[in-house]
């Protein structure tokens, strides 16, 4: 059996921190590495940038399909980040766990901090870079943002940094080192799966 599907019930796996720290990267090799989980694809309404795929990295919708989804409750977690509108849908997922399935969510950290109060039974992990320093070359190295708004993420990549002390695992994802970065996202996913105290999720 995979380790990663190892244990008595399937997993909400939250995979959240700042942005530039990489999440994109690990998510796509956790994916291509690991086929048997679920990964859910994030609501948008923000515009696609280069080499992004509709229904593979984002789901890009307009505001107004995104207020009705809002209205019918059918996000398990929404937020505003600079100025766009983000939400994770819920169908997806019961439908990834009923099949026993560990279903991983990639979210920023007000996402996290809203699943952690309405599923506190999710795993929260909280990917980082190996410096302050070296997550602000990475959000330079985009060049997607112009300065004003570079400056305003770099603000929050300092701010979400300073709470990672609440998830419930920290990964460095350390330069030039994916696999590594996703093996051990892995353990801690198999460790908490074998944790007999844990509660089952219900969503």
């Amino acid at each position: 059996m995979n380790p990663v599907t190892k244990g008595k019930s399937p997993l909400l796996v939250v995979i959240s921190g700042p942005s530039g720290v990489g999440k994109d990267a690990v998510i796509a090799e956790l994916r291509d590495t690991h086929p048997e989980m679920f990964f859910a694809v994030t609501v948008t309404t923000r515009s696609i940038r280069p080499n992004e795929v509709d229904g593979k990295d984002y789901l890009f919708i307009t505001p107004d399909r995104f207020e009705q989804l809002l209205e019918q409750e059918e996000f398990l977690e929404h937020a505003e980040v600079y100025g766009r509108h983000y939400g994770v849908p819920k169908e997806p997922l019961r439908n990834a766990l009923r099949d026993g399935r560990d279903a991983v969510v990639k979210v920023d950290v007000q996402g996290a901090a809203t699943i952690r109060t309405l599923a506190p039974e999710a795993f929260l992990i909280f990917l980082t870079a190996p410096s302050l320093e070296e997550l602000e070359r990475r959000l330079r190295a985009r060049k997607t943002e112009s300065e004003k708004d570079m400056l305003i993420r770099i603000q929050t990549a300092h701010e979400e940094v300073a709470q990672s002390w609440w998830f419930d695992a920290v990964i460095v994802n350390e330069t030039n080192a994916l696999t590594q970065t996703v093996e051990a996202i892995v353990e801690v996913i198999h460790q908490q799966r074998a944790n007999p105290s844990r509660s089952p999720l219900t969503l």
